[in-house]
């Protein structure tokens, strides 16, 4: 008997090792599928009982619907659980198609710290700023408690001090805290703490959308960010105006092209309320003057790789339409903005610009007649190729 039972345990032991593997495989292969599957899904028709994240991944699922909450099931070989992701059903939609070169002029709401400089002191160089804790990319919520900073304002509370500690609010990563800083005397006579802020930004852009019936835009497909800093800007108030292309400078490997023009001041397009990181948001001046056309909205789902359309300004001709392909769709794993891999396949447009250059970001992208995305980055080394975004999170983030 004894014996027996020493010749099993190998065998126990084998089973035991296999399923502890199969248990790490499976798990792992769970995280990853996971990794895979978007955050939120978009549909039209609420009767829809299955969704697609790619042919090639073994999941199924399976739609419930739990006291009006749409969601959908995602499981492994369909056994094992891996995530269960919300679904929106939108109504049909349409709207009015951009292509427009706009300007953008945004206040912050709040400072940004870009960088510091020493105070030459009658002791030496000093930085107070920095001494106190602040450091580049920190966000001036406040200056001895006053919120509406601009740059003029901030110098005029830090001259006004007397040398007394000034009390700043400062936001840094979405944590808040106070410091108090003394300015110091230069040797000029005048009181500084040593950095650089900025209070605005401006820039040119391309609208992508006007919704006729909610009354507002969407433009950029990307968020505002700071040159310096490269921080989301939480925006106070700003403006979009109509601008004018008077040039182009043109892309080429490893440098950015970019749109340039004037704006037009008196044309005003509306004001911007939001900066996500899919675009920039707000409604449309009443007097606004933009014309397009009208087309229904095309979701992820309905996205084909192959074929579509940009429409953009480049030149005083206007909005036209170019051609496109559509490389690659990311439905999974891409994030909110980077949707599609796009290539500019338009002859013309390559002459002009040689590829997507800076302003062109936001374009409406055409596919099957219908608005499906946004231009929003080029690849640096490679002008004629970039990423679009879709049109549903651009309007998840609008709304």
């Amino acid at each position: 008997m004894k014996g027996k039972i020493l010749n099993r345990t190998p065998l126990l032991l084998r089973l035991t090792v296999y399923f502890i593997l199969l248990f790490m495989l499976l798990s792992g292969l769970s995280v990853y599928y996971a990794s895979k599957i978007p955050d939120k899904y978009y549909t039209f028709d609420s009767s829809k009982d299955s969704f697609t994240v790619n042919s090639t991944y073994p999941l199924t699922t399976q739609v419930r619907n739990d006291d009006g909450n749409y969601s959908v099931d995602f499981k492994l070989m369909g056994i094992i659980p891996v995530r269960s992701v919300s679904v929106e059903v939108l109504s049909e939609r349409s709207l009015m198609a951009g292509g427009q070169a706009f300007g953008i002029k945004m206040m912050y709401d709040g400072l940004i710290v870009v960088g510091f400089s020493p105070v030459e002191t009658s002791d030496g160089e000093k930085t107070p700023a920095f001494s106190s804790g602040i450091r580049v990319g920190d966000l001036i919520v406040s200056a001895n408690g006053r919120t509406d900073l601009t740059n003029e304002i901030f110098s005029r509370i830090v001259r006004e001090s007397g040398g007394n500690a000034v009390e700043l609010k400062i936001k840094r990563k979405n944590v808040e805290f106070t410091v108090e800083v003394c300015p110091e005397l230069n040797t000029n006579g005048d009181l500084q703490l040593g950095c650089f802020v900025r209070d605005s930004t401006a820039g040119i852009g391309t609208v992508t959308f006007i919704d006729p019936v909610k009354g507002i835009f969407g433009g950029l497909g990307h968020g505002i960010y700071d040159s310096d800093t490269g921080a989301l800007m939480p925006i106070r108030d700003g403006e979009a105006v109509s601008a004018e292309i008077y040039s182009v400078v043109r892309g080429s490997a490893g440098a950015p092209g970019e749109l340039k023009g004037i704006f037009n001041e008196n044309d005003r397009l509306g004001s911007l309320q939001k900066n996500r990181d899919e675009g920039v948001f707000g409604p449309v001046s009443s007097d606004c003057d933009v014309s397009g056309e009208i087309y229904p909205i095309g979701l992820s789902y309905e996205v084909e790789e192959g074929p579509a359309t940009i429409l953009c300004t480049v030149d005083e001709s206007g909005v036209r339409e170019f051609d496109i392909n559509i490389e690659k769709v990311l439905k999974t794993g891409s994030g909110t903005v980077k949707n599609m891999v796009i290539s500019i396949t338009d002859g013309e447009l390559v002459s002009i610009t040689g590829g997507i250059v800076q302003g062109m970001s936001g374009s409406p992208i055409i596919q099957n007649g219908k608005l499906i995305g946004a231009v929003t980055h080029v690849m640096i080394n490679e002008p004629t190729r970039g990423y679009g975004i879709f049109i549903e999170n651009m309007l998840d983030a609008a709304e």
